[in-house]
Order: structure tokens, then C-alpha cells, then sequence
């Protein structure tokens, strides 16, 4: 494994502890100087409300079509995405896989951690339906099943972290597919984005006609090896219904007028995230929110009753950057494009808490030297854990134990820890038996009831 990685990467200085990013090193953050706040960032007008109050500890407003960041807080904070990181996982692969091709999935795909959609290794599955279980019920095996269509786990992230590049978005360091944190061992320091960067990921999935189909489904006949009952009919392939869980959909529990999609995520150290983009009276608002306490959707539906008002009317802070060159997207598009996460390549099946940035390259004799020694260093000092509780505080505790390890040409060693507590999760709880269950949302998880500052009109939507 050590020669081949010498012989194709450079590794390059570990990533900075996680935390609120400050300014860029060279020069004012992305989007522009005001948005380098840690606080609420707003040029205030005339006639224009106050900012609802929400228990997030970030958040972000923006005019899609313009590109005018309406208001802010903490915009470029780091933390850790959960699930809305599948809208980075779409934003890079909807364009690349073949949305009829079949795709049978590894054992190690379909027991992986958190919410499924029931996958099984005996039976092959349209990539159009795993991206509808991906998007519409969070389903972590179809995102593990979509990267080694991709090409594997080591890929997709390169690629992955590629996309965050070409779209600016600079506080991003994905490190899986899924946005699944502990289940890993990944921490703040490994994995992370932004509430800037959620939008970047959405407003660029969203050009995708068939991104829009699978965020805008709220039902979904999901395929499945037959039943008895169906076998003695001789249907040759079974099925279930699988729901969304975005709940500012038509029909769904807040449904708001104009919904054109969005994404949902949770873990307990993540806490509540959400990106979401509607459209009214031809203007198109989009939003996200950070690491919140409280229902998302409902933060999210005031975020945009805020932005629809206020649109025109505020001075922006700052502006959503437009994506970068596409062919030097496409050149660096490739195994040795993008970064990686840091795996330890030991055999312990334990996972370090440093990022490396993979560059391609020609590299001579010395370059192998001085990764060997790198990768030396690496073993006989491993990097110490950070300590303490999650969220953007930055890291958390121990996770549970590790199980052996994988081979590394398939998942490297954060991906092969053991099973975690299934107390750890919300919408991303495990589901057993092949098929997902109907109570696969925990709304225990979310807050609904109604805010105390009066700003939220059910009636407005």
C-alpha cells in the first residue's frame, strides 16, 4: 500500500485544527469581508423585519438568482455536516454516473451504519434509484453503493473534495460519502463544512434535472428481491415504498409554498443541519442551518419568509461565488485529484485526526523518500485525539471499539470500525431487516413546537 501511495500523492502539511474560520490566508474569506464574521452578519433597512431568533449556531440567506448573501451567522464557521454532506456527494456524482446503470452492492455497503434503504448484495440496483433513496430518506448504503460505482470510497472523496474546490467552497473537507461521523471516527478536524458551503453544494446540484427529480419526491417505489407471495405470481423483482424526509415539501408536515428541494441531517455531534432553495413570485431563495437544537424545517421556513421579504430591499453582506474553471475542474477530476482524508495505513483499523491533500504529480525518487518518512512519523507519533463534547466546539470523546480492519484498497481504516450505538442517531438510525422501517424519522428528535418570538406564520406558507 506504502509504495504505491509514494509513488502517486504528495502529502502535504496536516489540516488546521477545526473551528470557526477567521479570514482567508490570503485575504478576505470567500464572498466577501463582512461574511469573516463569527456573529450574525446584517446591513439593516428600513422596513425590513429582524432576523428570527434560531437555536443554530449557524446560519445563511441568499438570493440564488442574484447571488446577494442577504445575511448571515457565523458564515464560514466549521462544523460537522451529517447528512446535508449528501448534497456534495450528488452535486459530484449525478453527472457522472449513468442513472440507468445497474450497480450490485458490496456486503460492506449494505452494513454500513445509520439510515438505509434496506440494500442487499444479491440483486442489482438503477443508480436513478439509489440517488432517489440517497436524497429523499438519507439512505447511508446507497451513498456507500454510489461511490463504488464511482470507482470506490478513496475516490468518490477525492472527488468529492475536487467539487468543493471548483465550487469554492473552501470550508469543506469531506471525508465519506455520507456525512456519518462517529461511525467512522471521524471528528471536526477530519470532516467539516459550512453553512456558506451547504449552499454552494445545493445551488450547484440544483442545475441537475435529475438532482431536482430526486429531491422533489416525496414517495418512491424502491425495488427489492421479491417475496414468496411475488415469486409464486412470478414477479422477478419486489418493492416497497420509501418517503422523504424533507418536511417543507408539498404535503409534508410544514410543506411551504414554493419548495424546490433540500437536505436534512443529523447526528448527535452534527446536531440539526439543513439546506433548503424555494421559489415565489419568480425569485429564488435559498438556506441553510448549522449544529441547531430545534426543528430545522421550521428554521429553514423562517429563514426563507425572512429572505423572500427582505430581497431588494437590504444591502447583501456578501455575494455566493460562482464555480471555478471547469476545465481545470476536469483535469484534476481523476484518482490523484482532490483531497483525502487521513487514513492511518497501519493494519489496527484505527483512523487518524489529520487531513492530507492528495496532489498528482510527476514525483521523483526523493518525493518517495520523503513520504516513506512521513508515513513513519505518522506510525511511531500518531497524532493525539482531540477531547471534550462535539459539535463546533471542535471534536469529541472516544468513539465505540473498533472491528478489524478492511483492505485498504477498499475503505482504509476509517471505514472500518465496528458498530456504534444506535442511540447516536435521529433520522440516521440503522435500520435491520432488508427493508426500511415507516417510523425511520425520529420527529422525537426535532422540536416542534411553536417558536416564542411570534415571527413564524404557518399561515404565510
Amino acid at each position: 500500500m506504502i509504495a504505491p501511495l509514494a509513488a502517486a500523492c504528495l502529502l502535504a502539511p496536516p489540516a488546521a485544527a477545526a473551528g470557526p474560520a477567521a479570514a482567508a490566508p490570503h485575504g478576505d474569506p470567500v464572498g466577501g469581508p463582512q461574511l469573516a464574521s463569527r456573529g450574525i452578519v446584517l446591513n439593516t433597512a428600513p422596513g425590513v423585519a429582524a432576523l428570527p431568533k434560531l437555536k443554530f449556531s449557524s446560519y445563511l440567506v441568499a438570493d440564488a438568482d442574484t447571488g446577494e448573501v442577504l445575511a448571515a451567522k457565523d458564515p464560514h464557521g466549521q462544523y460537522l455536516p451529517a447528512s446535508t454532506l449528501k448534497t456534495l456527494t450528488s452535486a459530484t456524482l449525478v453527472g457522472k454516473l449513468d442513472p440507468n446503470r445497474l450497480v450490485q452492492p458490496s456486503q460492506k455497503a449494505c452494513d454500513v451504519e445509520g439510515t438505509k434503504v434496506g440494500l442487499t448484495p444479491s440483486m442489482k440496483y438503477k443508480v436513478s434509484d439509489l440517488f432517489h433513496a440517497l436524497m429523499m430518506m438519507s439512505a447511508n448504503d446507497a451513498a456507500v453503493t454510489l461511490a463504488e460505482a464511482n470507482g470506490g470510497m478513496r475516490k468518490t472523496i477525492a472527488d468529492m473534495n475536487t467539487e468543493a474546490k471548483y465550487l469554492h467552497a473552501d470550508d469543506t473537507l469531506a471525508a465519506s460519502p455520507n456525512g456519518l461521523d462517529v461511525d467512522y471516527g471521524l471528528t471536526l478536524r477530519t470532516q467539516h463544512t459550512s453553512a456558506y458551503d451547504l449552499v454552494l453544494f445545493l445551488r450547484e446540484a440544483m442545475k441537475s434535472p435529475q438532482f431536482r427529480t430526486y429531491v422533489q419526491a416525496t414517495q418512491f417505489q424502491f425495488p427489492a428481491p421479491p417475496t414468496k407471495k411475488e415469486k409464486k405470481k412470478h414477479k422477478k423483482v419486489g418493492g416497497y415504498p420509501i418517503y422523504t424526509h424533507n418536511k417543507l415539501l408539498p404535503g409534508q408536515k410544514y410543506g411551504y409554498k414554493g419548495m424546490l428541494g433540500g437536505k436534512n441531517g443529523y447526528t448527535v455531534h452534527a446536531q440539526q443541519t439543513y439546506v433548503a432553495e424555494a421559489r415565489r413570485d419568480g425569485h429564488t431563495i435559498i438556506v441553510s442551518v448549522m449544529h441547531g437544537e430545534t426543528s430545522p424545517f421550521q428554521a429553514a421556513a423562517k429563514l426563507l419568509d425572512w429572505g423572500f421579504a427582505a430581497r431588494g430591499k437590504v444591502q447583501p453582506v456578501g455575494v455566493l461565488a460562482a464555480p471555478g474553471n471547469a476545465q481545470a475542474k476536469k483535469h484534476a477530476d481523476g484518482e490523484s485529484g482532490g483531497v483525502l482524508p487521513g487514513t492511518s495505513l497501519d493494519s489496527s483499523g484505527g483512523s487518524s485526526a489529520l487531513g492530507y491533500e492528495i496532489g498528482g504529480g510527476t514525483l521523483g525518487a526523493l518525493l518517495a523518500i520523503g513520504v516513506l518518512f512521513a508515513v513513519y512519523r505518522r506510525r511511531r507519533h500518531p497524532a493525539p485525539r482531540p477531547a471534550g463534547g462535539g459539535g463546533s466546539a471542535g471534536g469529541y470523546g472516544p468513539t465505540g471499539g473498533s472491528g478489524p480492519a478492511g483492505s485498504a484498497r477498499d475503505y482504509g481504516a476509517p471505514y472500518d470500525h465496528g458498530p456504534a450505538d444506535d442511540r447516536h442517531y435521529g433520522d440516521d438510525r440503522p435500520h435491520n431487516g432488508g427493508r426500511p422501517r415507516n417510523d425511520s424519522y425520529n420527529d422525537a428528535s426535532y422540536n416542534d413546537a411553536p417558536y416564542d418570538d411570534g415571527s413564524y406564520n404557518d399561515g404565510a406558507r
